[in-house]
């Protein structure tokens, strides 16, 4: 079987191509960085308008790389929500008209649930599993229990933890995207005597980031003179960076402990992140737990994971409604 996914929930126009649902024959990703960059974070208009400017282009160059045409395809895979509802439109409506014109099955596909997938387009992994979505929209805990069965069990109450890397890295100067910048910055740095507070929700497996990016704003004015050396403000983004690993890595493995489960996957944008990547690896190794990433081009937005979601959904018996709209509030519960 041949799936053709389709990626336009935010900024990045993606399609990809993967055979039974495992082998990716081609995986395409345009990112709309430089036309966002100016504004230090992503217009929505613009988003939509440029995935109508790329989407063609995209999907043609995935199937040249396969080596294949749409009329070889089996199954369309399409992210139909969480997102910016412009950007969802564009990828629905495209995959909706080649679905119509020559009869291929299609199926909507949670953008959560592609990340949590993402994984298996490299190992398998035994279920039940954590999985910890972290991305500039996202921050949430769920347990899997196999590819279409899984329970919710927190998320941010307010900022995601990659819109806060975003955020800080503006109130630094440091250019957009924050996330990639200040990862860059702080390479290897150990953990330093600077810190800043960070909610630890009780009773809870919520996560909360508001209140750090504004502990880290009122540090700079209060210290604006000293602002002006780089290596001072490299030192308050590892601070940052270090106080939102930490919770992170103790919320995932609080919930892993607390359920009785060995495995973790840690996925999206922020998964891709250097010192989470290693606390993460440290402190599993010391709860006893195995944690899993999926290599850093499948941890950003991309069309294979919605591929392999829609594969399984399809083998599930579901099938996407012609009739049904881009939902941006789309959770994965209702899926």
């Amino acid at each position: 079987m041949l799936i053709l996914g389709i990626e336009t929930s935010c900024d990045e126009t993606a399609a990809a191509v993967l055979e039974d649902g495992k082998k990716i024959l081609s995986n395409i990703v345009t990112s709309q960085i430089p036309y966002h960059a100016v504004f230090g974070g992503i217009v929505p208009e613009i988003a939509s308008r440029k995935h109508v400017e790329f989407i063609a282009f995209v999907v043609d160059t995935a199937l040249k790389k396969a080596n294949i045409s749409l009329k070889d395809i089996d199954l369309i895979a399409v992210t139909v929500g969480p997102g910016l509802i412009g950007s969802l439109i564009v990828g629905m409506t495209f995959a909706k008209a080649i679905s119509v014109s020559l009869n291929i099955k299609i199926v909507g596909v949670n953008h959560i649930e592609g990340h949590i997938k993402a994984i298996f387009l490299e190992k398998d992994i035994d279920f039940p599993f954590v999985a910890l979505v972290v991305s500039g929209g996202h921050t949430e805990l769920y347990i899997v229990y196999d590819h279409t069965n899984l329970k919710f069990f927190g998320k941010t109450r307010d900022d995601a933890a990659g819109e806060a890397f975003d955020k800080v890295a503006r109130i630094l100067d440091f250019g957009y995207p924050g996330g990639p910048i200040i990862d860059k910055l702080t390479q290897n740095l150990p953990k330093p005597k600077l810190s800043f507070p960070i909610a630890h929700i009780p009773n809870s497996y919520d996560f909360s980031f508001s209140g750090i990016k504004t502990a880290v704003l009122r540090y700079v004015k209060k210290h604006k003179k000293e602002i002006y050396n780089l290596n001072k403000k490299i030192e308050i983004a590892n601070a940052f960076q270090w106080a939102v690993v930490e919770v992170l890595v103790e919320k995932t493995l609080s919930l892993a402990k607390n359920e009785n489960i060995r495995n973790i996957v840690v996925t999206g944008g922020v998964a891709a992140n250097s010192l989470l990547r290693r606390v993460f690896l440290e402190k599993a190794k010391e709860s006893g737990k195995n944690v899993y990433f999926p290599k850093k081009e499948l941890c950003t937005d991309n069309a294979a994971m919605i591929a392999i979601a829609g594969y399984y959904r399809f083998l599930n018996g579901e099938k996407l409604d012609l009739e049904e709209d881009a939902n941006p509030n789309l959770t994965l519960k209702e899926t």
